[in-house]
């Protein structure tokens, strides 16, 4: 079955586009949209989106793989961003990173086999000074323990 935004989601793109200058100016937006609706962005979404903007394939392909907060495979219900950045390696991210691994059994990139948690990296999640720092989905744990760690991780695979 061909990729399309929900009805709903499709008024809202048709607002977003009131919004910028040209088509081009809401790919990003457009793509997060898709992403939200469909949880990654698949060659049906680059299509989709490409033909819904009047924009070529290969333009929308290059935003997807350019940023790194486009999924370009499925993913599980939650993704768990690790910071790497020096701060955050500095304060212990390095052995954040090694337990998230070691508890969920999977690498960077991977998900669990129950589809629940896929683990990713990230350069800088932009909270330095409160480091180390996990992001899941959208929400910020700052100051982490391996103990706090764990009743996140906990939550998650419940």
């Amino acid at each position: 079955m061909p990729f399309a935004l929900s009805p709903e989601r499709d008024r809202e793109l048709d607002e977003i586009l009131k919004r910028y200058p040209t088509k081009m100016a809401a790919c990003i937006p457009a793509l997060h949209l898709c992403q939200d609706q469909n949880g990654w962005i698949s060659e049906e979404v680059i299509a989709w989106v490409s033909n819904r903007l009047d924009l070529p394939p290969a333009h929308v392909k290059g935003v997807v793989t350019f940023y790194t907060l486009f999924n370009q495979h499925p993913v599980g219900k939650h993704q768990l961003w690790v910071c790497r950045t020096l701060p955050c390696a500095l304060r212990g991210a390095g052995e954040v990173l090694e337990h998230c691994e070691k508890r969920l059994g999977i690498k960077p990139g991977e998900t669990t086999a129950d589809g629940k948690i896929t683990l990713r990296t990230a350069e800088c999640l932009a909270s330095c000074g409160t480091a180390p720092m996990i992001q899941v989905d959208k929400e910020y744990y700052e100051n982490l323990t391996l103990e706090q760690v764990d009743r996140i991780l906990d939550k998650l695979q419940s």
